[in-house]
């Protein structure tokens, strides 16, 4: 488990984590990025994303994409809010919503293992239907929610342990789940085999499209749960919560050391991968740079390795 953890790739991810950390501790103005306000913020949107990162990188290790994330959040929150407003206990309301997350990405993943066509074209697709389909039934308002209608649910998914945002846990867990799974678990094999040879795969009796469909599967399901989480921090549902995060999670996972064609990467990796996202972007809204700077780097950071590859 050392070994896995204390790669050469993830210690260099950690050290480039900790040089940014510094950068914009010693000079954001005032020194507010190290305030425990904003640390708060941080821990918060850097959960609440991580929780989606988690399930692309996975993902993409097993050779995927799927660019719909923010819209699967979207949608799900939608129906989340819909059995609120139904009546329903946010409990049943919850599961409705994750059932609903899971089964956009079973269709994602159907549409993609089953009719041949790439995970990028078929989730760009996915991307933009879904959150039409939001817009047409909740066109740009905000619904409130009162989470005190269950305060035990509310505090499951945003309440505080300590200092500490319950989201964090629910990312640590995750991110500990996963982690086992993909790397001590026969499953996780058929991830990296399915990623690095599909053909190869086959021939040992992997069912390479089960395995793809089911990575598709999780992806929808932790989309779900960022989006209830959203939704009950929030106390509303918000139209542009989730955009960006397509492309925002696949530079995660790139900076965390998964290889775009699959087959290699860590469940570590991913972690400091998506904790060096969050904090470029919280940094650079704490030194009033402008946020358009954080999607040059985003760009940069998924371009960069495709040109190291193709230059082999």
């Amino acid at each position: 488990m050392i070994r896995k953890v204390l790669t050469y790739a993830n210690l260099s991810t950690f050290l480039a984590l900790v040089t940014i950390i510094t950068f914009f501790g010693l000079f954001s103005p005032s020194h507010t990025f190290i305030g425990l306000r904003n640390l708060n913020i941080l821990m918060l949107k850097a959960a609440q994303f991580g929780i989606v990162g988690l399930g692309i990188g996975l993902l993409m290790i097993s050779g995927e994409f799927d660019l719909s994330v923010g819209s699967i959040l979207l949608f799900s929150s939608l129906v989340f809010l819909k059995m609120y407003q139904a009546g329903l206990d946010l409990f049943i309301s919850g599961l409705i919503a994750a059932c609903t997350g899971m089964f956009v990405g079973l269709i994602n993943g159907l549409i993609t293992v089953k009719a041949r066509i790439p995970s990028f074209i078929a989730t760009l697709g996915t991307m933009m239907f879904w959150r039409g389909f939001t817009y047409l039934f909740s066109p740009g308002t905000e619904r409130g929610i009162d989470p005190s209608v269950s305060p035990l649910f509310s505090y499951i998914m945003t309440g505080k342990i300590g200092i500490f945002p319950v989201q964090v846990f629910w990312f640590l867990a995750f991110a500990l789940i996963l982690g086992l799974i993909l790397h001590f678990h026969k499953f996780g094999n058929w991830v990296f085999v399915t990623g690095d040879n599909k053909v190869a795969a086959r021939a040992m009796g992997i069912k390479t499209d089960n395995v793809k469909t089911i990575c598709f599967v999780i992806v929808g399901l932790l989309c779900a749960v960022s989006g209830i989480m959203q939704d009950i921090r929030a106390t509303a549902f918000f139209v542009p919560i989730g955009e960006n995060w397509n492309f925002m999670t696949i530079a995660a996972s790139v900076v965390g050391g998964v290889y775009l064609l699959g087959g290699r990467g860590s469940m570590t990796g991913i972690v400091f991968g998506i904790l060096i996202i969050s904090v470029i972007e919280n940094g650079l809204v704490n030194m009033r740079i402008s946020y358009f700077w954080s999607l040059i780097a985003y760009g940069l950071v998924i371009i960069l390795p495709v040109l190291l590859i193709s230059k082999r």
